[in-house]
């Protein structure tokens, strides 16, 4: 666990890319394990992970992304795409892998089903959207995590136009709607006036709050 505190003090929102060094495919198959592994409300995994390395399609993002330079010059993008609704047919995909794959069913399991049938597919799809959003930025914790496990660079960006960026990946047709965007790749040596400086965060006596 100290190796791992390390590793999130040395990581920090990389500003400068090099272009040049491009993150290892095995490094980044690691990173996107971790996300498909990491927790969501009720199981259901609503949203999906698109990576971009074809270097039009990081063109024609950029400039709907504040023409942030680490858009074009990392070799993976990632961005975060949540389910623009639940349906019945997505709840029901997922509870079926579920039992699928673990080659029963449980009556305490299908009660839990038809509660979740019975309510979120009444839901405004809106408020549904916003819900399948957090659990991206669940994945999204866990890949900065993995990330620097790794060893690679990352910076979590909300600052796009995800009207945009649905646009130009085709999301809306998957019923998909863009949340977060994470570049990957290495830091550049020169050139990122944030590299050297200290990592500030509030002292824990400021941040964790115990209640005895």
């Amino acid at each position: 666990m100290s190796e791992l505190l390390k590793k999130l003090e040395w990581r920090y929102a990389t500003k400068q890319m090099d272009v040049s060094r491009p993150a290892e495919q095995e490094k980044v198959d690691r990173i996107l394990e971790a996300i498909r592994l990491t927790a969501t409300s009720s199981g259901l995994q609503p949203y999906e992970v698109i990576v971009v390395k074809n270097a039009e399609l990081k063109e024609a993002i950029k400039p709907h992304a504040w023409n942030q330079s680490q858009i074009t010059d990392c070799s993976h993008l990632l961005v975060f795409a949540a389910w623009d609704n639940y349906t019945e047919d997505r709840v029901n995909m997922m509870f079926d892998l579920v039992n699928e794959e673990r080659g029963f069913m449980n009556e305490g399991w299908e009660n839990y089903r038809q509660m979740i049938l019975g309510l979120y597919p009444k839901r405004d799809a809106q408020i549904n959207y916003e819900h399948a959003a957090r659990q991206a930025y669940i994945g999204l914790g866990t890949a900065l995590i993995a990330a620097a496990e790794e060893g690679i660079d990352s910076t979590p960006m909300e600052g796009f136009v995800p009207e945009e960026v649905d646009a130009i990946l085709g999301l809306k047709e998957r019923g998909l709607r863009s949340v977060i965007l994470l570049p990957l790749g290495y830091r550049a040596n020169k050139g990122d006036w944030l590299v050297n400086l200290k990592k500030v965060r509030r002292s824990s006596e400021n941040f964790i709050i115990e209640m005895d």
